[in-house]
């Protein structure tokens, strides 16, 4: 289990780094999202449920969802202002 947590640990920083990098917003968005849900993931291994299942909810799919929105109506109104 401890090699599979090591495993997890690796991705999940590896993912965060390649946000950094990223150009596209919406891109950043979903690597976030996975990041997300790799934590909610450590979390039900270390015996803590109820944590993996708000971090998967708000964290991953609120805040996602939140997100996309927000990238959405932003590219609108930049549309909107060229015309």
């Amino acid at each position: 289990m401890l090699y599979l947590l090591s495993f997890l640990v690796l991705v999940m920083l590896s993912i965060g780094i390649a946000i950094i990098f990223v150009k596209d917003i919406l891109s950043a968005v979903i690597l976030s999202t996975v990041v997300s849900l790799i934590v909610s993931i450590i979390f039900l291994f270390i015996a803590a449920p109820d944590v993996a299942i708000t971090e998967a909810a708000i964290g991953a799919a609120l805040t996602a969802v939140v997100f996309v929105i927000a990238i959405k109506r932003t590219k609108m109104e930049e549309t909107e202002d060229k015309e």
